[in-house]
């Protein structure tokens, strides 16, 4: 069988691809742009890439086009598909369908921290022993390639609450039907398909609804928007955690040994569970440890042996990665385009260099930066920064000099 993916080098689509090609299908797909890192482990796992939508590549007679949430109708690669009648479907409808049906899937919710925590999940539970499968928007370094189908009933994916597809306008995540599930957090983002943060809570309380009573939800305690949607009705059993200090108000927490998060301690109530020295910083990076060796215990996985697997963990390409020095320069690339994950970032490297200069580079890609939403918070996110660089693109919707 043929499957030709449309949107191919976006972050969920290029694993897709992956899964496709491990499943043994004949796999090819199209982007407007092909870029790294996706584009890179497509190329290398030999699937054939098209750059651009032009009608002349169904040239290729696939038996499905699987469609990303990046197209929509006008495409004239879209229309040609609709007007030949070829078979169709949303990414996550085929993944449920030809992967998570069948299997214990542990998904990893929020608005921030998805890769980071999917990432970490997978890897606890392979270090385990329990060669998980696993689809991750970015390319974790324990790993090297964003996907992969593993050997066991478990499987890992990060569960987004973006929009399915031009013709299924529900979030990606209530496709999944997840056994066990975390929610890292909620905030308001995503402008261009929900109108406010009550939209964003409801898809989430769609989702809380599709996990059984056998199953286990996962979620910061502090979380106020996490605890609205708990509120409107939970029918499975909720592990809550806490970072910062050991608390015994939450089921499961986190207590800093250094500032920066590189060193912590794990308790369930008041009882030490034991410790963690990595080479990760920030309190969101505490947190995201803490909820996957939570998640992962669910599956059956040691705590003592999850906190060892914490410890060796490599974080995820982009994920304030160090990309080198230079006459004793240290150049970091990182994805944060939310004015949360920006603050959360520079928060982290702040307590890890210390009193050293911070300059810091930015460029708001995201949809929701794009439309100028959030732009009011922006000046506070970069407090932590001794000079910051704004980069204008084309298609921002705003005058970046607002914030001067």
């Amino acid at each position: 069988m043929h499957i030709h993916l449309l949107g191919i080098c976006g972050t969920f689509m290029a694993s897709v691809a992956l899964i496709a090609r491990e499943l043994g299908y004949r796999v090819t797909g199209c982007d407007a742009n092909v870029y790294p890192p996706m584009s890179t482990q497509l190329i290398e796992q030999g699937i054939e890439i098209i750059e651009g939508y032009e009608p002349d590549q169904l040239s290729l007679n696939p038996d499905l086009v699987i469609i990303g949430n990046a197209l929509s109708r006008g495409n004239a690669l879209v229309e040609a598909v609709l007007a030949e009648r070829i078979p169709y479907i949303s990414a996550a409808q085929w993944v449920y369908e030809h992967v998570l049906s069948h299997r214990w899937t542990l998904a990893v919710s929020g608005t921030h921290g998805k890769t980071t925590t999917s990432s970490l999940l997978a890897w606890i539970l392979d270090y385990a022993g329990f060669d998980p499968g696993f689809l991750i928007g970015g390319i974790p370094q324990n790993f090297n390639v964003s996907a992969r189908l593993g050997k066991s009933p478990y499987f890992v994916i990060e569960a987004d609450e973006y929009d399915t597809a031009f013709f299924d306008k529900r979030s990606k995540f209530l496709h999944y039907r997840p056994h066990t599930l975390i929610i890292n957090n909620i905030e308001f983002d995503h402008a261009d398909i929900f109108d406010d943060l009550s939209a964003v809570k409801r898809q989430f309380h769609y989702l809380i609804r599709t996990v059984p009573d056998n199953g286990l939800i996962v979620y910061p305690k502090n979380d106020e928007a996490i605890q609205d949607v708990l509120e409107q009705g939970v029918w499975s059993k909720t592990i809550s955690t806490m970072v910062g200090e050991k608390v015994t108000h939450a089921d499961w927490s986190a207590e800093l040994r250094k500032a920066d998060g590189s060193e912590f301690a794990v308790y369930q109530k008041d009882r030490l569970i034991g410790e963690v020295s990595w080479d990760l910083v920030g309190l969101h990076n505490v947190n995201n440890a803490l909820v996957a060796v939570v998640a992962a215990s669910h599956a059956g996985v040691d705590v003592e042996s999850a906190l060892i697997a914490v410890s060796e963990f490599k974080s995820v390409k982009r994920r304030l990665e160090f990309l080198g020095s230079c006459q004793e320069v240290n150049l970091y690339d990182d994805f944060a385009h939310h004015p949360t994950a920006i603050r959360h970032t520079l928060q982290g490297l702040r307590n890890k260099v210390g009193d050293e200069n911070i300059i810091a580079v930015i460029e708001p890609r995201s949809n929701t930066m794009r439309m100028g939403y959030h732009k009011e918070q922006l000046i506070e996110s970069v407090s932590k920064a001794n000079q910051v660089i704004w980069y204008q693109p084309k298609n921002l919707d705003w005058d970046l000099a607002e914030l001067t």
